[in-house]
């Protein structure tokens, strides 16, 4: 592999593989966070999110994995794991959100939700554009695409922040579902991205 920056190798990795760690240290406060808030709230997207950092946890160990060893073989293994999670989120959420919308179901305003949700956007863009840039200078395609599924990340906690305020503020209860609806779009884009070889 070809390392395009004057840092050694060595520290790339080890850069990596600090990205990973804070990125499933977060994600694991997330979920606890995440479960109380969609369940106080009853909340479709809260619940979606909180699924989607499990699946992020997911991702993040591949890496990890993948990071540890070498071969072109184990990088295919972990793209697939990756986009196998993904087609699991967006089914999950895909039913939920079509359920709550067909039911009616309204959720109550979440202040947790809201200010967790912001700030992980924030966290999100700034470990994706670390992931970004490492796995460029590694030239490791499981890192760049592990860095993508961490910016749709933050942008899926932008879209559900949407959703609740727009719950919160205006009263539209058919915001959240169709938060998770995004989430869905998104999901499929990068199943269909990893499967598809686009890394």
């Amino acid at each position: 592999m070809t390392v395009t920056n004057d840092a050694p190798r060595a520290a790339l990795l080890r850069r990596g593989f600090a990205l990973e760690y804070a990125t499933l240290a977060w994600n694991v406060v997330g979920i606890v966070v995440l479960a109380f808030a969609a369940v106080a709230a009853r909340s479709v997207a809260l619940a979606g999110f909180g699924l989607d950092s499990l699946i992020e946890i997911g991702a993040s160990t591949v890496v990890i994995w993948e990071l540890s060893g070498s071969g072109e073989e184990r990088q295919r293994r972990a793209l697939r794991l990756i986009g196998v999670g993904f087609g699991l989120l967006a089914l999950y959420l895909l039913v939920q959100s079509t359920v709550v919308l067909a039911t009616g179901f309204h959720p109550h305003h979440s202040t947790l939700g809201m200010v967790w949700t912001a700030v992980t956007a924030a966290v999100m863009f700034g470990l994706a554009f670390g992931k970004a840039r490492t796995g460029a200078a590694l030239d490791n395609p499981v890192l760049r695409t592990e860095g993508r599924v961490t910016l749709i990340d933050g942008l899926l906690a932008a879209a559900v922040l949407v959703g609740l305020l727009l719950n919160s503020v205006l009263g539209w209860w058919w915001a959240d579902p169709l938060a998770g609806f995004v989430l869905v779009y998104y999901a499929l884009r990068e199943v269909n991205e990893i499967f598809r070889g686009e890394h």
